[in-house]
This record gives structure tokens, sequence and C-alpha cells, in this order.
């Protein structure tokens, strides 16, 4: 009778042991199933996201500015992230080409499909919505549109193409730089912010800046300004 005491009482000792070891398991080996994956997995892999500070302006004036420039990025970064799209579906079919004139005819095909695409829409672009697009272009790609004209045309086609563009004061060769340029600093705030708030399709630029050094450099200035 007293072997059958010690082991009556002993046994919830050990039913309790083993319920904490069992939770403490549990707790150390938790996966997480993502829907569309088939894999489970012990952790998530998060985007990096910018934490975006209250922006600050000059004056009234600086504040229309960014306003306007907001509805201009807005309409022209779509044309944008659709040319870096189809240029990187462009060297992907190149890469599976072997033959010098598959490569011709296809890169003709993609020349003809992007002209009909953009040329009715950038008709309808102003002046600075124009060069805009330019410097979005160069964000999404790397690659200036005098470049991306020289490289699918030819030299004297790109050369005629930009000149045509300084009739309307627009630079093809004009290039996409947040860090030197103010407006390219409120273009980039006006991307992550529209890229935050769903109201843009997220593409990050191909290009290596960092954005809270360009951040830093144009609040300097109203510090600057305010002594």
């Amino acid at each position: 009778m007293k072997i059958l005491l010690y082991i009556l009482l002993f046994c919830p000792l050990l039913v309790w042991s083993q319920i904490n070891e069992t939770e403490e398991d549990i707790l150390q080996d938790i996966y997480i199933k993502v829907e569309g994956d088939s894999i489970f997995h012990k952790s998530i892999d998060l985007d990096e996201v910018l934490i975006l500070n209250k922006i600050e302006f000059v004056n009234r004036k600086e504040h229309v500015q960014y306003i306007i420039l907001r509805r201009k990025t807005m309409k022209v970064y779509p044309y944008a992230k659709m040319a870096a799209d189809r240029l990187q579906a462009l060297k992907l079919r190149l890469d599976k080409l072997d033959r010098k004139s598959d490569k011709k005819r296809y890169t003709k095909q993609v020349q003809h499909y992007l002209e009909d695409e953009f040329t009715a829409e950038l008709k309808k672009m102003t002046r600075t919505e124009g060069q805009i697009l330019v410097k979005l272009i160069h964000r999404q790609t790397g690659i200036t549109t005098f470049d991306l004209i020289k490289d699918l045309r030819s030299g004297w086609r790109a050369f005629w193409f930009n000149n045509t563009a300084k009739l309307f004061d627009i630079s093809l060769k004009e290039e996409f730089d947040p860090i030197a340029s103010k407006e390219d600093y409120f273009i980039e705030d006006i991307l992550q912010r529209c890229f935050q708030n769903g109201r843009l399709e997220r593409q990050n630029s191909v290009l290596d800046f960092d954005f809270y050094e360009a951040e830093h450099k144009w609040s300097g200035r109203l510090k600057h300004l305010k002594k």
C-alpha cells in the first residue's frame, strides 16, 4: 500500500514535468505556413520598410510645388514601371536566343510594341511630366532614356530624339539622383509614401542611393535657413 501511495503521489509530478517539457518543446518548434506555400517555416522574411518622417518645406510655395509634383509623379510612374518590366523581359528573352537574326527580329517587335503603347499617352504629357518620366526610367532601369534608344535603335536615332526633346526643354540624358537634386528627393519621397499606402505598385530602384542620406541633406537645409 505504501508503494502504491508513493506512486500515486509521485505520478502527478511526472505528469506535470512531462507537460512542461511538452510545452517547452512546442514553444521552441513553432512552424508557420504561408498561404500559397507548401513548406512550413520557423520564421517569416519581411520586406524592408522605410520609416518616413514628416516632410518639412521652406515655405508654402515649395509645399504647393510638392503637391503638383506628387500628382505628376503618380501619373507617369506606371509608364516608367512598364518600361522597366518590358526591358527586363526583353533581356531575358534575348538571353535565350542564339541566332543574331532572331535577336534582331525580337528586339524590333519590342520596339514597335513600346512605341505604339507609349506614343498616344506621351503626347498627352506636359514638359515637366515628360522630364519626370525620363528620370523615373533611369530610376527603374539604371539606364538613361537616351542610352535605351541608342541600344534598341541606333546612335543617330537617339541623337535625333534627344535634340527633338530639347525643343520641349526635355533632356533624355537626365539621370535620377535624390542626393544631388531636391526635386528627385521629393519624387523618391512621394514614391515611397505611395508604395506604403498602396496607391502605386512598388518597384525598387536599381540605383544605389541611400534615401536617409538624401533626407538628411535636404532636411538639413531647413535648419540652415532657420538660423
